[in-house]
């Protein structure tokens, strides 16, 4: 490993209450994929040296060659710098219960016991000079965080402070999804790249800390099925082309590129193979978001005023949803 002081580190963490989901949606980026980015193979990227357990060479254990949790080590003592952290999964609060831990990753080099993630968490971010949380888990709380979960399990922001800045000066980037989709997280990885080594300028961030560019649209604003929804011609069951808003898809409302990007290469996204938006990246969900696949109930004699009756009581979902920072 070059440990040159330009290396710029990237630690990732997904031992959190995770189900990996956004690592493996990582391994299918293309605009960029993370081998052109830990490659080096994009005009001004820094040299990075990621650690991450989907890709790491060192996947050795704790006190033998080539262990992977040494690097934690090291950033916890100072040794790295700069470096990235990234999150992965929802932080369950370890002081809700007499024993035990509900998550942990890797072991204490003086105990030998495990390390909670929310104590890596509180240690290394400190420390960092950018915290990135990805998937709704690690954003929001996600699924773990539902109601009757008995982890209290948060996001990174709950956990952190909404407010909360790194050593640089830099807020906490979410990237959420269930699982995130891989273009948009490999693009913020990117974008943060050029910011933290000073080619690139300040990430712009919406009220919920999510990149502004790739969600400052709705599901539906790039849907296929979108001009179905203006004339209320709604699919009444699965198999259909027409807007399924009337089986319960929340793209009126939900911020998300997905329609609109597709989810490999351009082909896919949710609403455009027939499945419906449930919301997945947005604060609250899912229990915000529940029961998906129902809806309110249409004016029995004004089939063309459904779309907009369900718009505005998603609309007011949605502001009860949301964050206020």
């Amino acid at each position: 490993m070059d440990e040159d002081e330009r290396v710029l580190h990237i630690l990732w963490m997904n031992g959190g209450l995770s189900c990996d989901g956004e690592s493996v949606a990582l391994t299918a980026a293309t605009q960029p994929s993370i081998e052109e980015i830990v490659a080096g193979a994009l005009p001004g990227v820094p040299p990075i040296a990621l650690h991450w357990p989907y890709f790491d060479f060192d996947s050795g254990p704790d006190g033998g060659p080539g262990s992977f949790i040494e690097w934690w080590h090291r950033a916890d003592r100072g040794e790295l710098d700069p470096f990235i952290l990234i999150v992965e999964g929802s932080v369950p609060d370890e002081t809700n219960k007499a024993e035990g831990y509900w998550s942990g990753f890797g072991n204490d080099l003086e105990t030998g016991q495990p390390i909670p993630a929310s104590e890596w968490l509180t240690r290394l971010a400190a420390k960092a000079t950018a915290v990135m949380a990805v998937g709704t888990c690690a954003a929001y709380g996600g699924v773990h965080a539902m109601a009757g979960n008995p982890t209290g399990a948060r996001g990174v922001p709950d956990f952190l402070g909404w407010d909360w800045t790194s050593k640089a000066g830099l807020p906490i980037v979410c990237v959420p999804g269930c699982p995130t989709h891989p273009d948009n997280l490999a693009e913020t990885i990117l974008h943060l790249l050029y910011q933290v080594s000073g080619q690139g300028g300040e990430m712009a961030l919406d009220e919920s800390l999510r990149p502004r560019w790739l969600f400052e649209s709705t599901v539906h604003s790039g849907c296929d099925r979108a001009s179905y929804y203006d004339q209320s011609d709604f699919a009444t069951g699965y198999g259909s082309t027409n807007c399924l808003v009337k089986v319960g898809c929340w793209g009126q409302v939900v911020r998300c590129n997905v329609a609109k990007r597709g989810w490999i290469n351009g082909v896919g996204g949710c609403p455009n193979v027939g499945g419906i938006c449930i919301a997945c990246t947005m604060p609250g969900f899912p229990d915000k978001f529940m029961p998906f696949m129902e809806s309110a109930t249409p004016a029995a004699d004004d089939p063309a005023g459904y779309a907009p009756l369900i718009r505005t009581l998603r609309g007011f979902t949605l502001r009860v949803a949301t964050p206020q920072g």
